[in-house]
């Protein structure tokens, strides 16, 4: 009789992660973005927006290092335990502005958005709800990003993916399209690399 596998989704991805002490795979995702278009940098002050469980904020924690601080905002509650210098919070995005108003360093270096919707199974259903969790993802942007900064925004492809692709054109002087190594196959989404906010 075969054993069932216990999770569907384990991968070598997902052991080297729990091997590493990082809560999900998702984080060579975000090594590969900075590998590739280094984003962030030491002393950094990052936005982590859609941060549960907290491997990106881990891993973005390490980049910047003790003079760098981090911030991150979900939904979901994040259960790890974090650096001094990373910090998450259990809010809707919505309502970051409340929290950011008492927040004396209120503007970034970097935003990151790894936000994705749940999904229906319905392709367009799917892509439509990550388009809306995009834009406000880059409305946050335009209004916390510094001069110069970067925003790494994760995009379900369907029919608006253009329509997103140019609205971050417009606020930064370099934008690329990137999809990780690590992404698993079946998995439509893609990363927008922006860097350098006009």
């Amino acid at each position: 009789m075969k054993k069932k596998n216990k999770n569907k989704w384990e991968d070598h991805l997902s052991r080297k992660a729990r091997a590493e002490n990082y809560p999900a795979r998702s984080v060579y995702k975000l090594e590969e973005i900075q590998n590739r278009f280094k984003i962030i940098r030491p002393g950094d002050r990052v936005l982590d927006l859609g941060c549960a469980p907290g491997s990106w904020l881990l891993y973005s924690g390490k980049k910047v290092g003790n003079k760098g601080t981090v911030l991150g905002i979900d939904l979901k509650s994040v259960d790890i335990r974090l650096p001094d210098h990373v910090r998450a919070i259990r809010k809707d995005i919505r309502d970051i502005e409340a929290e950011l108003a008492f927040n004396e360093e209120s503007r970034f270096n970097v935003i990151l958005s790894d936000m994705a919707p749940d999904t229906t199974g319905r392709k367009d259903v799917d892509a439509a709800r990550s388009y809306d969790l995009c834009c406000l993802a880059l409305d946050i942007a335009e209004k916390y990003l510094l001069k110069g900064g970067h925003f790494v925004c994760k995009i379900f492809q369907g029919d608006d993916f253009s329509k997103f692709r140019e609205n971050v054109k417009e606020s930064f002087k370099e934008s690329k399209n990137f999809r990780p190594n690590s992404c698993r196959k079946n998995s439509k989404e893609i990363y927008i690399i922006a860097k350098f906010k006009n």
